[in-house]
């Protein structure tokens, strides 16, 4: 967590968020710098702000992203702005966009697949140019039903308390009778 805050306020956050590293009391400047210390050593960084002190840290990250109930400058040097002011949309915001570049790869591979036996079968003749167009017009109305699928997408956060939960109703049920 990097933020401007006092380092007891940012720690009792931190807490709370599951959050291990704490870097407070930092200024703009500051939190610029560690950024590129991250990219530096992990590649693609993600910030999340809120603020004006924010909004240099944003746009030099890989992906801003900014709290939709901060402030008009670091929802503008954000590359996502998230609509709810809540932590978890960052973790649900995350999922969809996985979800999004899985349905991107799927439809792009059934274009291509359709192209590859279409375009040669046409170009053979063996392809009536109705049926070629019709075909088309399928594939196009696949890639948007399968795209529209994204609705459907489990892109909710699960919370470490929801994971043990699940884990106590996962184990089988004992049994009193032998055999069962």
């Amino acid at each position: 967590m990097l933020t401007g805050d006092n380092r007891r306020t940012a720690e009792a956050i931190a807490r709370k968020a599951g959050i291990s590293r704490v870097l407070a009391e930092v200024l703009p400047e500051g939190k610029v710098d560690e950024i590129k210390k991250l990219q530096e050593q992990y590649g693609t960084v993600a910030m999340v702000g809120d603020g004006i002190n924010d909004a240099p840290a944003l746009k030099q990250a890989n992906v801003g992203i900014a709290i939709g109930s901060g402030t008009d400058i670091a929802i503008e040097a954000a590359d996502i702005t998230l609509v709810r002011g809540e932590l978890s949309a960052v973790i649900s915001s995350i999922k969809l966009s996985h979800a999004t570049f899985r349905k991107i790869k799927q439809n792009y591979f059934w274009a291509w697949f359709y192209n590859a036996i279409a375009i040669p079968a046409a170009f053979l003749g063996l392809l009536h140019p109705i049926i070629g167009a019709s075909a088309m017009a399928l594939s196009s109305l696949n890639v948007v039903l399968n795209s529209l699928r994204l609705k459907k997408a489990n892109i909710r956060p699960v919370y470490a308390y929801e994971k043990i939960a699940a884990a106590k109703h996962d184990s089988p049920p004992v049994s009193a009778e032998p055999g069962l």
